[in-house]
């Protein structure tokens, strides 16, 4: 790689790494001042934003680029909107910088305080989706840290737009914004150089496809948080209420099918295939789904495909869904755990017995009883909004908030005590 990248990816993560200091300064009432002074200023920028995103949007469409990427990386004036809205949002949480999480006092009279704290600088690695722009540095100015974005060369204008607004509104508030760094160099080579810089990074967090994923893990020597692919299943159980199994599945499949908490395949009781499978079908036919099926779900879908073995291994981002009918729920969860991503895992069910052998025999970040896989979302858990969902169980699991960046420290108060 020529030595001028590396050297800007090395300078441009020293920069933000430097000026850590300037965020982890704010108080609460300075963070979220700043805030809400970002979401005001995001909604009067929409214009040019939307002009930036279109440049990258047509850069895309000449390449070919799916759709299921296009919709991830398209900006309207309702998404921009929705982008202030989890800027406010992440405002209005208690802040967790100084939050004393444990306290205890010592037989020798030692009092011990558990406390959290910034994790310090925090570097994101993430594809097409400029809102995750706006997320990341929002969370990291409530968490007191300062942050790297390395965002993909098709969102690159997209990206700098939302960055330059959080930036000019730092200024404005006599706020050093070299805390905030979006990284000039997006080549895959420099993926390499970034994960690597263990003097300046606390953590990296690749939110993307399987492979990008895939290639920080393996080259990454900074500390890493896998925010896994989102294969996710939704089992309908014979016990289930038809209507509501029915619109679970549509929201599930078809709210917005390029995301990682979309249904990819579903399960169905045999006891309730008859019934289910061909009122899905209309639903699915009404929005253009292709649906791949076993060999029962060809017999009461006609139009529906053979499911072969990649297909129950495909997270498909668009609008195909494969369909297994099952024997019992012991086949769910079996089918489930082979395949699933220990992303999010849902079941439609009336009965008590059932829901609670699924909750504790599935292994997901996020099971999810009687509700739509899309509810997977840190905004919808309330967490204003998320820098990811992680599928791995050591520090961050499931929706990433502002508590899943920070760590935590130990203040021991003496009066003189010796050992």
């Amino acid at each position: 790689m020529d030595n001028n990248k590396i050297n800007s990816i090395e300078n441009q993560t020293k920069c933000a790494f430097e000026h850590r200091h300037d965020i982890q300064a704010l108080s609460s009432n300075e963070k979220n001042t700043l805030l809400h002074d970002i979401a005001a200023k995001i909604i009067d920028e929409i214009p040019s934003i939307i002009t930036e995103n279109t440049k990258d949007m047509d850069i895309a469409k000449t390449n070919n680029t799916p759709n299921s990427l296009l919709d991830r990386l398209l900006l309207t004036e309702e998404r921009i909107v929705g982008i202030a809205d989890s800027i406010r949002d992440i405002a209005s949480l208690p802040d967790p910088i100084g939050a004393i999480l444990d306290s205890w006092e010592r037989p020798n009279g030692l009092s011990i305080k558990k406390v959290r704290v910034p994790l310090g600088c925090i570097g994101m690695i993430y594809e097409a989706r400029p809102n995750v722009t706006a997320d990341a540095i929002a969370i990291a100015i409530k968490t007191n840290n300062a942050i790297v974005l390395r965002g993909s060369a098709s969102a690159y204008h997209s990206n700098l737009a939302i960055t330059s607004v959080f930036k000019a509104m730092c200024s404005l508030s006599s706020i050093n914004p070299d805390f905030i760094q979006l990284l000039e160099d997006v080549s895959r080579e420099g993926v390499k150089t970034f994960v690597s810089l263990n003097q300046y990074l606390d953590l990296i967090i690749p939110r993307g496809g399987a492979s990008l994923i895939q290639n920080v893990i393996k080259s990454a020597t900074v500390p890493t948080i896998e925010t896994g692919v989102g294969l996710c299943h939704l089992y309908i159980d014979e016990h289930a209420s038809l209507d509501i199994a029915l619109d679970i599945a549509d929201n599930s499949k078809t709210h917005r099918p390029s995301v990682c908490n979309a249904c990819e395949t579903l399960l169905v009781h045999k006891n309730i295939a008859a019934d289910f499978l061909p009122e899905i079908s209309k639903r699915f036919s009404e929005k253009n789904v292709e649906i791949k099926g076993c060999v029962k779900t060809q017999a009461y879908i006609k139009h529906a495909s053979e499911a072969t073995e990649e297909d129950w291994k495909t997270e498909y981002h668009g609008l195909t869904i494969s369909i297994k009918v099952v024997t019992s729920t012991e086949d769910a969860i079996s089918h489930i755990n082979q395949y699933g991503t220990l992303h999010t895992e849902a079941i439609v069910s009336n009965h008590q017995n059932t829901l609670d052998l699924f909750s504790k025999s599935i292994d997901a970040s996020t099971i999810i009883t009687n509700a739509s896989t899309r509810f997977t979302d840190g905004g919808e858990f309330g967490f204003g909004a998320e820098i990811g969902i992680s599928t791995q169980k050591l520090h961050a699991r499931g929706p990433m908030g502002i508590n899943e960046l920070t760590s935590y420290k130990y203040i021991v108060e003496g009066s003189g005590q010796v050992r």
